[in-house]
């Protein structure tokens, strides 16, 4: 991977049936090895960005790589390249946890070996080695969220996408998520995450971008941003930069 985990050239974005493009001559890199945030309210963009990155959505004007690699190409391989935990629960609920990352990991290109060692270890780190062989329809919202999040990342992917990855979870449960990722990080993944939990997200992000109307507004060091804006949190800066009014 080289220097840059994405990089974003002069993006052009227009919903099919709309007139007005949502992105126009857009730009952003994020560096490899960060955890960035990207941030805005609700019909900023950011989850249409976020689907034009991980490939959900085409586009034509501009483009985007990632780890160098050209999306706009439509490569299967550049797939390897990424994991993405959605907002929407993205499993089989009748299937167990192992057999969802039986099918996952066989549809990520992984051997049998390499599907069991992988099934295996991210049970047990993700606490769900209990209940391993029982049907995912039966979980919590908590434990259904860390199946979700081990599929993502069951083919050790050198970015990761997170999208919401906490969404309806006890404290608990949020908080585990949150250290899990710190130490993926830690061992090289690059996280491009966004959320609403503006607290947890503080926690985790070191590096993040304020995108409004399809513009990106502000993108640095989030201890930059903070000093530079005279704010003492994320959800103070959030509220400068975008306004305290309704968005939805």
């Amino acid at each position: 991977m080289n220097n840059s985990a994405v990089n974003i050239e002069n993006l052009g974005f227009t919903y099919p049936g709309q007139s007005t493009e949502l992105f126009s001559g857009l730009n952003l890199t994020i560096p490899a090895g960060s955890r960035f945030g990207l941030f805005g309210p609700n019909g900023a963009g950011k989850t249409t960005l976020m689907n034009l990155m991980t490939g959900l959505l085409s586009f034509e004007q501009g483009n985007i790589l990632l780890a160098g690699n050209e999306m706009k190409k439509k490569d299967r391989s550049v797939n390897k390249l990424f994991g993405f935990v959605p907002q929407d629960l993205s499993f089989y609920q009748e299937l167990t946890p192992v057999e969802n990352l039986q099918f996952f990991g066989a549809w990520s290109g992984l051997t049998t070996h390499e599907i069991k060692q992988r099934t295996d270890e991210l049970l047990q780190l993700l606490g769900l080695n209990d209940v391993r062989n029982k049907p995912v329809e039966k979980f919590s919202g908590g434990m259904k969220r860390r199946v979700n999040l081990a599929i993502g990342v069951i083919h050790q992917p050198g970015i990761l996408f997170l999208d919401e990855p906490t969404v309806g979870v006890d404290v608990q449960t949020r908080h585990a998520i949150i250290h899990y990722l710190k130490e993926l990080n830690k061992k090289g993944t690059t996280l491009i995450y966004t959320s609403h939990q503006l607290s947890e997200a503080e926690d985790l992000c070191d590096t993040i971008a304020l995108i409004d109307e399809g513009k990106i507004i502000v993108h640095d060091d989030l201890n930059h941003l903070l000093a530079a804006y005279g704010q003492n949190g994320l959800e103070g800066l959030f509220l400068n930069l975008t306004g305290k009014h309704y968005r939805d």
